[in-house]
């Protein structure tokens, strides 16, 4: 029996790596491997190239170079921002409970060691509004963590309002931008941010390297010590083919963003109009139709009690990955839990609804076919599912 095709629709959990950048890769990987804290020739090679990918990187973001802190990823980075800032006697974190874990997990652990955290709830869409970080605000806050592009909605928060907020009170906002970076134009110099997270494999760059942003003038302590690497910041040695193909993955993005984004926008639409046509009532929009509100490459749904039961959702998204439909339930990181999305969970979902979620995340180089084929065979699966169900 011949195996489906695949049709990935997964880019918000990981995209594939750009034969471009593994290009600018290779020579880091193959001929210049010196460390770039050596002072031999090899290691100035390597120390150059890191300090012009920082150059690149920023330049690109609107940020100064040494703005810029290599990391591991998205979760290091949002580790190091909220640990880094958070310290003293302004020991109070204000954040929203459809975070990436990667935030509310830290978060959490700041509690048990006795920093104050305020978890505002987000509206139906998944974001907070400037009003409530205002009402939150007190003079022990040290840092606001909101981010830019919710990863399993698609939902874009009100940053520049925000920031707004924040500095009118002397405290600095952090923002989560993984689902944005590299994918909707971000410039942290009209966002108004202080610190803002990216992580390279979200915008076809190589797995296990990001940076976390931090503007001049914060005080940041580092989160692993041992080195001076990263002005201090960040010790350990750096991942220097990564952080190249980082630079180049995102100058790409930036040069072809505005074609990638007409043609996600193109498959968002077509994506919910075919939904709407073939599964009708039988599923809920968790992710805002209008389009000036979310980001193009993310659709999420969930599909209530059919027939008065429950969906199987681990059920529904294996029989679509056996047809070849690559989806998930929502992040990544938390795709092996059993409960539903925390995420669905803030916004009011009921428990049995947001069990039975499929998050659609498309690429640029998804086809209109795909997405027809992908519909269709999600109509079929729930068809099979539904009448167990009766």
């Amino acid at each position: 029996m011949r195996k489906p095709e695949i049709i990935y629709l997964d880019h918000a959990a990981t995209t594939p790596l750009d034969p471009r950048v593994l290009e600018a890769m290779r020579p880091y990987l193959e001929e210049h491997y010196g460390n770039p804290s050596s002072v031999h020739q090899l290691g100035r090679r390597a120390r150059v190239a890191i300090e012009e990918s920082r150059e690149r990187i920023a330049a690109l973001i609107g940020a100064e170079p040494a703005e810029i802190v290599f990391t591991s990823g998205g979760t290091e980075a949002d580790n190091l921002a909220l640990r880094g800032v958070l310290h003293g006697t302004r020991r109070h974190l204000i954040t929203s409970l459809a975070e990436h874990e990667a935030i509310l997990r830290t978060a959490e652990a700041l509690e048990e060691e006795g920093a104050a955290v305020t978890y505002l709830r987000p509206g139906p869409d998944g974001a907070v509004t400037a009003e409530q970080v205002a009402e939150a605000l007190t003079e022990k806050t040290g840092l606001v963590s909101i981010m830019h592009t919710n990863n399993e909605l698609g939902t874009c928060s009100p940053v520049r309002a925000i920031a707004e907020v924040c500095h009118r009170r002397g405290v600095p906002l952090h923002c989560d931008a993984v689902q944005a970076v590299g994918l909707l134009p971000v410039r942290v110099d009209e966002l108004g941010v202080d610190l803002l997270s990216a992580s390279a494999h979200k915008f076809y760059g190589p797995k296990g390297v990001g940076f976390l942003y931090v503007r001049r003038g914060i005080e940041l302590r580092p989160l692993l010590r041992g080195g001076k690497q990263e002005q201090g910041r960040r010790a350990g040695t750096e991942n220097v083919a990564a952080i190249v193909g980082m630079a180049r993955a995102l100058e790409l993005a930036v040069e072809e963003q505005e074609a990638r984004l007409n043609h996600l926008r193109r498959l968002r639409e077509r994506l919910i109009r075919r939904l709407d046509e073939a599964l009708g009532g039988m599923f809920v929009l968790n992710t805002p139709r209008d389009p000036e509100r979310a980001a193009p490459h993310i659709v999420n749904i969930a599909f209530p009690p059919q027939n008065g039961e429950p969906v199987d959702g681990e059920m529904l998204l294996l029989n679509l990955d056996l047809e070849g439909v690559c989806v998930s339930s929502g992040s990544a990181c938390t795709s092996g839990a059993v409960e539903p999305s925390h995420v669905l969970r803030a916004i009011g979902l009921p428990r049995e609804t947001a069990g039975a979620a499929v998050r659609f995340s498309m690429g640029w180089k998804n086809t209109e076919a795909e997405i027809d084929r992908a519909v269709e065979i999600l109509a079929a699966v729930m068809a099979r599912l539904a009448g167990v169900l009766r």
